[in-house]
């Protein structure tokens, strides 16, 4: 079954306010899931693996330290470039920063 999982988001919407718009739940509640916050964490510690700070890793995705902390936060969605990014630096799938895969 797919339910719950990324890829229903991913190929059925374009946002994550129209996902939850359409099973009628906030978007807050929409972070409260699992794999949610597990995205999040991967990518703080792929970071942290490699000693790097915010600052450092938004300026190898040319963003803002604001921007990448609203990353690692869960607090903005990353771009399929970015996730593309974060995974080709880290040397690790997209698979694993969703959380489908603890394989990296």
């Amino acid at each position: 079954s797919i339910t719950g999982s990324p890829y229903l988001i991913i190929v059925h919407y374009n946002s994550l306010a129209q996902f939850a718009l359409n099973i009628k739940i906030s978007v807050c509640q929409f972070y409260n899931c699992t794999w949610v916050k597990n995205m999040y964490k991967r990518i703080r510690d792929l970071r942290e693996d490699r000693d790097l700070t915010q600052k450092e890793m938004a300026e190898i995705l040319h963003c803002s330290q604001r921007v990448y902390s609203n990353y690692e936060k869960g607090e903005r969605d990353i771009p399929t470039a970015i996730l593309i990014a974060l995974a080709q630096f880290h040397n690790t799938s997209t698979d694993y920063i969703l959380g489908l895969t603890n394989k990296k």
